[in-house]
């Protein structure tokens, strides 16, 4: 018989167990894939939700949202390894009337913590002050009675006194009013070592730069980490 032939056998045999043996190396490597995914798709559900419900200053007017002080607190976490992943709920030209309106809407997942800041455009506007505490123990009652879990944290605001000091000294009395009230963290002033420093601010005077949100960022995150 011809070599040849007498080596097509063991030719034939040799190339069946080398495909088997890729067809196997290749369906372990789709399970390895496969169970990958699956981790990814679960570690994704298990994220807890840090919701931001604010105005521009949480929207980030005038930056890049990732360099305003939600996008921060994320690039943080992300940093620490924390399963969390930040909502940004602000909207410029927000009011506490408005939050009011639009708070349903984001609490369709359960937020682990929610931060609140509003009530700098009310002050700005001259908005009746019982309106806006009221307005702010809405929102607030509005989460703690849909998830009783939930950490609150409110972020504290001044403003200048342009309505007058008297307006001024009772609009900055209010959060710490609403915060023992409801028994919830409070940030005695979202924009210190910010607020009225001009280079620390867009030129409109009220708006932080990339600069002035890191440090707002720190504010937020002394009182922010104690909840992680």
């Amino acid at each position: 018989m011809n070599l040849q032939f007498k080596l097509l056998p063991i030719f034939l045999l040799s190339l069946a167990l080398s495909l088997s043996l890729v067809s196997c190396s290749e369906k372990k490597e789709e399970v390895i894939q496969n169970q990958t995914k699956e981790e990814v798709i679960e570690e994704k559900s298990n994220e807890k939700i840090i919701l931001f419900f604010g105005n521009s200053l949480t929207a980030g007017y005038g930056i890049e949202q990732d360099l305003a002080f939600p996008g921060l607190v994320q690039a943080r976490l992300d940093s620490l390894g924390e399963n969390y992943k930040v909502i940004n709920g602000g909207l410029s030209g927000e009011t506490t009337a408005g939050g009011v309106g639009r708070i349903d809407w984001f609490l369709e997942d359960e937020p682990a913590i929610f931060v609140l800041e509003l009530g700098g455009n009310d002050g700005l506007r001259g908005i009746q002050l019982s309106e806006t505490k009221k307005n702010l123990l809405t929102i607030i009652d509005k989460v703690q009675t849909k998830y009783p879990e939930t950490k609150i944290i409110l972020a504290g605001m001044q403003i200048p006194p342009n309505m007058g000091p008297e307006y001024s000294q009772e609009f900055q009395s209010i959060y710490p009013e609403v915060a023992k009230e409801k028994g919830v963290t409070l940030i005695p002033f979202l924009l210190q070592n910010v607020g009225g420093i001009k280079e620390l601010n867009l030129p409109d005077g009220i708006h932080p730069t990339e600069e002035g949100h890191k440090l707002v960022f720190e504010n937020v995150w002394e009182y922010l980490k104690e909840e992680i």
